[in-house]
């Protein structure tokens, strides 16, 4: 009896650390260390401890073609802009699975709607998931789903482009979701280059935004009908982190997408990267978002009405935007 009972502890023992391994494997809970809540109920997260980062981030060659082909229609009926795509590029991608990223690609089945005739609200609202889609039917979704110690209720969301966590971005700053979905976290480096953006020339359209605007990339007119390239108002935060429970602590940096902040006056945009302005494609003038090289890369807020289609996938995260907001930035 005293046999059978210590080889069924053994047992218990064995399970019970198989367990922990497979978990964090997931990027569960690290053996010896604190468990990611997620915060919210949501998805288990990756534990992350890293506080500090140069910006460096180490991109997968494109040299990928697909194998399925691209399909995105674009029309109007009616109010709305209706987008539909399988999310599949025509321009090359990294390989996936890689070091940074295990999915592999596949083709989606996607449906957006966004306003027509889109009108400013007169108020701001953050991205809680997609900010916009591009022409060729891929989302653009600046956020990355990793959070200081796991924990989405922290606030303290790493910055995609930090270099903090290796994401395996490809060339156009674009890596795969668990469910197949290539999406963009910046500037779609190749997108760009079929469309032709170059710098002596406003920027072709490039996409559309949750709330119905549109979407361009780098350059475009100043008052003057000049081609410049445009530049982001955010900035930096100087000095350090607040430290204590679920706080980094650290030197602001770039790492966390809480390391910036919004200094209206310094840059050519708004909070929302974007401008009233005038462009190709709006003769008579609209307000339109820019993808910069700068943070944000991608917009992280709307300044018109998000169409139901960009709500949240999942409980939103705890940002902290320093410093004021701002004002529409008009011409």
């Amino acid at each position: 009896m005293r046999n059978f009972a210590e080889l069924s502890l053994i047992c218990i023992i064995c399970l019970f650390s198989l367990a922990q391994a497979t978990q964090a494997q997931r990027g569960g809970p690290r053996p010896g260390g604190p468990p990611p809540p997620g915060g919210d109920g949501g998805p288990m997260l990756r534990y992350h401890e890293v506080v500090q980062s140069d910006g460096t981030v180490t991109l997968v060659p494109a040299t990928v073609a697909s194998s399925l082909p691209s399909q995105v229609q674009i029309r109007i009926e009616g109010d709305w802009r209706i987008i539909e795509s399988n999310g599949i590029p025509e321009h090359n991608t990294g390989a996936f699975p890689n070091a940074g990223n295990p999915n592999a690609i596949s083709a989606q089945s996607y449906r957006y709607t966004v306003p027509a005739g889109p009108e400013l609200s007169g108020q701001f609202t953050p991205t809680t998931g997609l900010f916009g889609v591009c022409i060729n039917g891929v989302p653009l979704d600046p956020g990355a789903a990793e959070f200081f110690h796991g924990d989405r209720a922290s606030g303290w969301q790493y910055e995609a482009l930090s270099g903090a966590i290796a994401l395996g971005l490809d060339e156009s700053h674009a890596h795969v979701q668990p469910t197949g979905a290539y999406h963009y976290h910046a500037a779609p480096s190749l997108l760009l280059s079929e469309v032709g953006v170059q710098s002596d020339k406003h920027s072709p359209l490039i996409g559309w935004a949750g709330d119905g605007f549109p979407i361009y990339a780098l350059y475009g007119w100043d008052e003057s009908g000049s081609v410049r390239q445009m530049r982001s108002s955010y900035r930096i935060r100087s000095g350090d982190r607040p430290t204590g429970e679920n706080q980094p602590g650290g030197t602001y940096d770039g790492t966390f997408v809480n390391d910036y902040e919004y200094v209206e006056g310094t840059g050519d945009l708004d909070s929302c990267n974007g401008s009233q302005v005038v462009t190709p494609d709006f003769p008579e003038g609209t307000y339109a978002y820019f993808i910069t090289e700068e943070w944000p890369f991608i917009p992280r807020c709307f300044a018109g009405t998000p169409s139901v289609d960009f709500a949240q996938r999942g409980p939103p995260p705890t940002l902290v935007w320093p410093g004021s907001w701002g004002q529409i930035k008009r011409r």
